[in-house]
């Protein structure tokens, strides 16, 4: 598959591309400077540059920015991304003297970005941090992934099903997204309370 990592220069989507790489699939990594994308796609021994260039031909972009830039870098590779199926990897986060909360009450950051872009949106991997994809072993987890479009889901699933040693589960549609955005300030409360970097395993699946 060949898979455009926007963003793919930040701490999840560099443990993102290099794990996709050594598994076997093309790797693009873009950035806003075409420069930076280059240099970092080098050291990810992949291709990249700008992210209106890295995402033209791709089967699948991940949007893999900070959440406060997702929607705006959205708006800016509408054309360059056109019809191509996208993976909202994002989540909106609030970070509080309590703790870490959903951003978000309503709409999810995926159904948003579906508005924006004219390609499918799936939302998935909330729960699969950095630290676990930079690991040489496949982590012991499962990865999430949701949409209303059965070609985005089809090409989402299979890349989370590369990256975890567990399953790739299509939880349903992509209102879901909410639910998996919201449950990365679960994971994140508790990796702080238990000085851990937690995961997801659902039991009970064959």
């Amino acid at each position: 598959m060949r898979v455009a990592i926007v963003g793919g220069t930040g701490a999840f989507g560099r443990a993102l591309a290099r794990k996709l790489r050594v598994i076997g699939h093309e790797v693009l990594v873009g950035s806003r400077d075409a420069q930076r994308g280059r240099e970092r796609a080098i050291e990810l021994g992949v291709d990249g540059g700008a992210n209106e260039d890295v995402v033209r031909g791709a089967d699948l972009v991940v949007l893999a920015t900070k959440s406060n830039a997702a929607l705006d870098t959205a708006r800016e590779l509408v054309d360059a991304i056109g019809e191509t199926p996208v993976l909202c990897v994002a989540s909106d986060l609030a970070f509080t003297e309590s703790g870490v909360l959903p951003g978000r009450e309503e709409r999810s950051l995926a159904e948003e970005l579906n508005e924006i872009v004219r390609g499918p949106v799936a939302s998935g991997l909330q729960s699969l941090s950095a630290a676990h994809l930079a690991s040489n072993e496949l982590p012991d987890e499962d990865a999430l992934i949701c949409g209303d479009d059965s070609r985005a889901k089809e090409l989402a699933l299979e890349l989370a099903g590369s990256l975890v040693g567990g399953h790739a589960v299509d939880v349903g549609p992509l209102a879901n997204s909410r639910a998996l955005e919201a449950m990365t300030a679960v994971i994140l409360n508790v990796n702080r309370d238990f000085g851990v970097t937690a995961g997801l395993r659902l039991t009970g699946l064959p």
